[in-house]
């Protein structure tokens, strides 16, 4: 069966697959014990001639960690229907994250010293990512980061010292830089649908948003339209009172946001129930759930959020709705959607067997240049955009290619008339930017009408 036809995938059985389940072992050692067996070369550098082993990293006790985690899975099934990886077998192994980069870093040595694992993928939180560089580094593991934004991971790094880091790659999303022009362009498309001309960055206090923080506003002003206010705002905030009042006092008729460690769900029910007279809009990592819509028992009601693979919900490519549909057949339980992470951890795993089988081999310890190569040489489709890698020369080398031609980072909203049966809630995600993507309009509050 060929890995192109998604849709056939959802027929299957879940217990006919033939992958074996594995856990990184959390207790077998302790770091230093761990970063021992670094020094003296415990791995064999994804070598011999047993199943290929790929390790993913997530925070699985949040829903876009779990449904990461969940599509990989899935793609460790599809993999071994479609002839595994060189004609080996692929195993999961799997690493709880639990957001913290030291356990991270514990769990990538875990991997390649005591798994053999031919290759990595995921994260999330870019200082999760960023704690574990150096030592994805010194491993030589291929990485594949699925989740994690900040241009830094190839700017500060692959950019910087590129035969040290030359085994990093991002895949998904588009970095923070480009996410950040795109909201100062969807602010453009707000001001042209609805006459609004005036705007608030409001965004986190985290790595990942200082792109927005210090690009968005010159682009909205690039526009000829005014930012009201800019701001950060800690991680830890339950009071959004004096932030929303802020907002109010600016004059804005929009709130731009960044948010993705704040769930987001106590913002919008004081918003909601106070009817302030501005639009929430921007990225919502938390409004990507499925189950965003109960969760905040609709409060999430015309929020929109940027999403890789537009949550399913628009043809990105023509893998994109065939993978979500299979994801929802197989998983019940929350998350019922692979979220954006997922799309890019599904698609990483694929990009890798292209590349392992273009250099005849996994085995990185002894061929590492030849697996780089041909990563770097990546035209895949993928189901979250058409997957090439910008070059050695560029200023985020090794970073997935931006463009609607390639990784696109459309942006959905929550609706109430919209349906969806993956969606839990009466509610339902719709793609509304850019047009090339859109399934339906933007909505607007029913009370800024």
């Amino acid at each position: 069966m060929s890995h192109d036809d998604v849709a056939q995938n959802s027929r299957r059985s879940a217990g006919a697959n033939r992958r074996t389940f594995l856990k990184t072992a959390g207790t077998l050692a302790s770091t230093a014990a761990l970063g021992l067996s670094g020094c003296i070369g415990g791995g064999s550098g994804g070598g011999g001639s047993g199943p290929v082993k790929i390790g993913h990293l997530a925070p699985v006790q949040l829903d876009m960690g779990k449904g990461s985690m969940n599509s990989a899975n899935m793609l460790v099934d599809h993999l071994n229907e479609d002839g595994g990886i060189l004609d080996r077998d692929v195993e999961l192994v799997e690493g709880d994250t639990q957001l913290s980069p030291s356990q991270a870093n514990q769990r990538v040595q875990e991997m390649v010293n005591q798994e053999n694992v031919a290759m990595i993928s995921g994260t999330f939180a870019s200082e999760t990512m960023l704690g574990i560089e150096d030592r994805v580094a010194d491993l030589n593991v291929p990485f594949l980061d699925t989740g994690s934004a900040s241009p830094q991971i190839t700017e500060g790094h692959v950019g910087q010292n590129y035969e040290k880091y030359k085994n990093v790659f991002r895949n998904n999303p588009v970095n923070a830089d480009f996410q950040a022009d795109l909201l100062g362009e969807y602010a453009k498309f707000l001001s042209d649908q609805h006459g609004w001309n005036s705007f608030a960055v409001v965004v986190e206090d985290a790595e990942w948003t200082n792109p927005v923080t210090n690009r968005t506003p010159g682009v909205i002003e690039d526009a000829g339209l005014e930012v009201a206010m800019t701001r950060r705002i800690s991680p830890d905030t339950t009071d959004f009172t004096p932030i929303l009042d802020s907002v109010e006092e600016s004059g804005a008729s929009c709130m731009l946001k960044a948010i993705s460690h704040i769930t987001g769900t106590a913002m919008l029910s004081t918003w909601g129930a106070g009817e302030y007279p501005f639009a929430q809009e921007g990225i919502n990592v938390a409004s990507m759930s499925p189950q965003y819509w109960s969760d905040t028992n609709g409060g999430c009601l015309y929020e929109t959020t940027a999403e890789s693979g537009g949550g399913g919900t628009a043809e990105i490519t023509d893998k994109t709705v065939p993978f979500t549909e299979d994801y929802a057949g197989r998983f019940t339980e929350r998350p019922t959607l692979p979220m954006y992470m997922g799309y890019g951890t599904y698609d990483a795993g694929y990009v890798f067997k292209e590349a392992a089988e273009a250099a005849g081999t996994v085995d990185f310890e002894n061929n590492l240049d030849d697996i780089v190569a041909e990563l770097e040489n990546t035209d895949y489709t993928g189901t979250a955009g058409q997957i090439q890698f910008y070059g050695q020369d560029h200023q985020y080398p090794h970073d997935v290619k931006y463009g609607n031609d390639f990784a696109p980072f459309p942006i959905v909203q929550w609706q109430g008339d919209a349906e969806n049966d993956m969606i839990e809630g009466e509610g339902a995600k719709v793609c509304v930017w850019p047009e090339e993507f859109a399934a339906g309009d933007h909505q607007i509050p029913q009370w800024m009408a």
